[in-house]
C-alpha cells in the first residue's frame, strides 16, 4: 500500500478514486498490480502542469484509442469552423494556435444529457463539430450525461425539466449511445470515444465534492451566468439543484482534463457559461493551463426561429423515432434564403462547391430545390449512412403522386409511421367507390369534394391518377394484399391498412 499525501498529489482511477478527497491520505491499496513503471516513472507525481496518470492497463488501453491514428488533414479545425459559420465563442486565440499541425492533436469533447431516448436536430452540430475536430486529425470524445441527467441542465429552459425515473434514464442513455456510435464511427470505428459522467459521480459524496470543489466556487459568478440570470427574474425561480449544475459540467471537464487529457470542451452558445466554470476550475484547483472551450451557434432560420422542430415535434435522429425518409424530407422543404448556410454548416462539402450551387440558385434555368435536394442528401448520408439514404430517395419516388415506380408494402410500410393511416376490412374495402373511401379514411372532409379533386387531377390511389368517379376497389388495387396509398394533391396522404 502506498499512501501519499493529498496536498502534494492528484492520482485518479475510476476503479478507486477521482480526485483526492481523503482528509489526510490517499491510499491505493490495488495499483502496483497493474502497474507497468515504477514511482519514478510518474506513478505517482506531484501536481504540475500536466494531466497526471495511473498507468493500468485499463487507462493504457484507453489512452491507445484516444491517440492512435495521424492526422487526416493539416487544416486548423478553428479556421473551418469560422468560415462555416460553426464558431461563436473561443476562450481565446491560444485556441487557434494549438490547433495547428505543430501541436499536437487535441482530445476534445462534448456532452449529450439524456432527456430522450434519441438525439434531437439540435444535438446534431455538436456531433458535427466533433467530426470537424476528427477529420482534422483530433480525438473526439462524446460524453453521455448519465449523471448530469438526473438533474437537468436549466440553459435556454424556462422551467425545470421533469424528473426522469431510473429506467427511462438507463433507456436513455443507451439509445443515445447507440445514435453517437452509428454517426461518429463514419470517420473510423476507433477514431472517437463515448464516455458516461455517471461513472465517476456515483462515487462521490457531497461533503467532500463541497470540500475539495465547492470552495473554490463563487456564488457572484455563479449568479452571473446568463442561464441564471432569466430563470432568477422568472416567475418559476430556480432550485437550488438546478442552480449546481454548472459545477457539476464544470468538475466534468477538470476529471476529463486529468484522467482523459481532454483540453477542449465544446457546446452550444447556451453553454457558454458552464463551459468557463470548468476552464476556471482547471485553472484554480490544478493550477493548470491548457484547458479551452468552443462553442458554435444555436441552429436557426432567417426568420430567428429555432431550426429543428417540425409541426410534430422534434426532427430525432434515431430511425427508430423518425424513418429516414421523413428526415430527408424535413431538410428538402429548407426556405431557400436559409438553404446555403445550413449547406456550410451542416455538411462537410468543400466550400467552393456550396459557392457554385449558390451562384447556380442565381443563374436562369435553376431547378427549383436542387440546392435542398443536395442538402438534404447530405445530412441524410451523414445521420442515416447510405442505407438510410436509399430508403429515403426510395421512399421519396415511389410516394410521388405520378411516379413510375412500382409500389410495394415494405416501401408503404417505411413511411405509414410519418403520416395519417386507418385499418379496415378486406370486406370492407372491396368494392367500395374510391370516393367514399377517401371520405370514410378521413383524407378527404366531403364526397363532393373528392369529387372536386377528382375532375381536377388532384386524385391518386397508389400513385395512379383516377379520372373515373365511378372507380371501386379492386383486389389487383390492394398492394401485397395488405395496403392501400390515397393521395389527395402532392401532400396529403392516407395509408390504408387491410386487415
Amino acid at each position: 500500500m502506498i499512501t501519499v499525501a493529498t496536498r502534494t498529489l492528484l492520482c485518479y482511477n475510476r476503479r478507486f478514486c477521482s480526485f483526492p478527497f481523503s482528509t489526510t491520505a490517499i491510499s491505493l491499496p490495488y495499483v502496483l498490480p497493474y502497474c507497468n513503471t515504477s514511482i519514478s516513472n510518474g506513478l505517482c507525481n506531484p501536481i504540475s502542469l500536466s494531466p497526471i496518470r495511473l498507468c493500468t492497463n485499463k487507462i493504457v488501453a484507453t489512452r491507445s484509442l484516444l491517440s492512435d491514428g495521424k492526422a487526416q488533414s493539416q487544416q486548423n479545425v478553428v479556421d473551418i469552423l469560422e468560415e462555416r459559420g460553426l464558431l461563436e465563442s473561443i476562450t481565446g486565440e491560444n485556441l487557434r494556435a494549438v490547433c495547428t499541425s505543430d501541436h499536437q492533436p487535441l482530445k476534445v469533447y462534448c456532452g449529450f444529457d439524456p432527456t430522450a431516448e434519441s438525439l434531437h436536430l439540435g444535438n446534431l452540430l455538436g456531433i458535427i463539430v466533433l467530426s470537424w475536430f476528427q477529420k482534422c486529425g483530433h480525438k473526439p470524445i462524446a460524453l453521455i450525461g448519465g449523471a448530469t441527467g438526473r438533474i437537468g441542465d436549466p440553459s435556454g429552459k424556462s422551467s425545470e425539466r421533469p424528473e426522469l425515473d431510473l429506467e427511462s434514464l438507463e433507456k436513455n442513455v443507451q439509445g443515445i449511445t447507440n445514435t453517437l456510435n452509428r454517426i461518429l464511427s463514419r470517420f473510423g470505428e476507433n477514431s472517437f470515444f463515448i464516455l458516461n459522467n455517471y461513472d465517476w459521480w456515483k462515487d462521490i459524496s457531497l461533503l467532500n465534492f463541497l470540500k475539495h470543489v465547492g470552495r473554490y466556487a463563487r456564488i457572484g459568478s455563479m449568479i452571473s451566468k446568463e442561464s441564471v440570470k432569466k430563470r432568477l427574474e422568472s416567475e418559476q425561480g430556480m432550485s437550488f439543484t438546478e442552480f449546481t449544475y454548472q459545477l457539476l459540467q464544470g468538475y466534468d471537464f477538470l476529471y476529463l482534463f486529468q484522467n482523459e487529457g481532454v483540453n477542449v470542451q465544446i457546446g452550444g452558445s447556451d453553454q457558454w457559461g458552464n463551459i468557463t466554470v470548468g476552464t476556471e476550475l482547471i485553472r484554480k484547483i490544478l493550477q493548470a493551463e491548457g484547458a479551452y472551450g468552443l462553442t458554435f451557434p444555436l441552429l436557426l432560420k432567417s426568420d430567428g426561429t429555432k431550426f429543428g422542430k417540425s409541426e410534430d415535434g422534434a426532427i430525432w435522429l434515431s430511425p427508430t423515432m423518425l424513418s429516414p425518409y421523413k428526415f430527408y424530407q424535413y431538410f428538402f422543404s429548407v426556405p431557400d434564403t436559409d438553404v446555403v448556410r445550413f449547406l456550410k454548416m451542416l455538411t462537410f462539402l468543400d466550400m467552393d462547391e456550396i459557392e457554385e450551387i449558390e451562384r447556380e440558385m442565381k443563374r436562369p434555368g435553376y431547378l427549383p430545390n436542387s440546392a435542398q435536394r443536395r442538402l438534404a442528401e447530405e445530412v441524410t448520408r451523414f445521420v442515416h449512412w447510405e442505407e438510410g439514404l436509399d430508403e429515403a430517395l426510395t421512399a421519396t419516388e415511389a410516394l410521388k403522386p405520378g411516379a413510375e415506380t412500382k409500389l410495394d408494402w415494405k416501401t408503404i410500410e417505411g413511411i405509414a409511421e410519418d403520416i395519417p393511416s386507418c385499418s379496415l376490412a378486406y370486406n370492407e374495402v372491396l368494392n367500395l367507390l374510391l370516393i367514399d373511401l377517401s371520405v370514410s379514411t378521413g383524407l378527404l372532409e366531403s364526397k363532393s369534394a373528392a369529387r372536386r379533386l377528382l375532375k381536377q387531377g388532384g386524385l391518386y390511389l397508389n400513385n395512379s391518377r383516377v379520372d373515373n368517379e365511378g372507380k371501386r376497389i379492386e383486389e389487383a388495387d390492394i398492394v401485397d394484399g395488405k395496403v392501400l396509398l390515397l393521395s389527395a394533391g402532392k401532400k396529403n396522404k392516407m395509408v390504408v391498412r387491410i386487415s
